[in-house]
C-alpha cells in the first residue's frame, strides 16, 4: 500500500507545479468595485495582493468599454508598472488616497517600459487606452467610490 501511495504521489507531484504557471497563463478574474468619475460609471476589479497585482490585467484579449482594475497597495509609494504579456493597450491614472488623480500614462501592450506614480500613492486604475482623455479627465478629477470613503 505504501508503494501505491508513493505512485499515486509521484504522479500528482508534477500537477501541483504546474498549477502556479496554467494560472497565470489565463487572465484572472477578481472581485469587483463601482467607481464614479463625475456621471461615468467605472466597474473596476480589485488587486490586492502582491500575486493579483503581478498578474494585473495580463492575457486578455478584450475588456469591456466602462471596465477596469483599481491596485491597492498597503503603503504610499512610488508605484510603477509595466505590460507584460498585457495584450490590451492601457491607460493608468494614479490615485490619492482621497481619489483624485496625480497623474494618468498610456500604456503599451506588451512593453516592459515603467510609467510611474509621479508621487507616492497607494491606488492606480488601469482602463482602455484613452478612457481618460475621452471623457476630459484629468490630474484634480476625483474618482469616488467605497476604496476613497466616499
Amino acid at each position: 500500500m505504501t508503494f501505491i501511495k508513493t505512485i499515486i504521489l509521484a504522479a500528482a507531484l508534477p500537477c501541483a507545479f504546474a498549477l502556479p504557471a496554467a494560472a497565470q497563463d489565463a487572465p484572472q478574474r477578481l472581485a469587483t468595485t463601482r467607481l464614479t468619475a463625475g456621471f461615468h460609471l467605472i466597474t473596476a476589479e480589485v488587486a490586492r495582493t502582491p500575486e493579483q497585482r503581478a498578474i494585473g490585467l495580463m492575457n486578455r484579449p478584450s475588456m469591456p468599454v466602462n471596465d477596469g482594475m483599481l491596485f491597492v497597495f498597503d503603503q504610499p509609494g512610488q508605484q510603477c508598472f509595466w505590460m507584460k504579456n498585457t495584450l490590451l493597450p492601457l491607460s493608468i491614472a494614479f490615485l490619492a488616497d482621497d481619489g483624485s488623480i496625480v497623474n494618468i500614462e498610456d500604456m503599451k501592450p506588451q512593453s516592459l517600459d515603467s510609467h510611474c506614480s509621479a508621487k507616492p500613492v497607494r491606488y492606480a486604475l488601469e482602463m482602455n487606452q484613452g478612457w481618460f482623455a475621452r471623457r476630459a479627465l484629468k490630474p484634480g478629477t476625483k474618482i469616488t467610490g467605497a476604496p476613497f470613503g466616499n
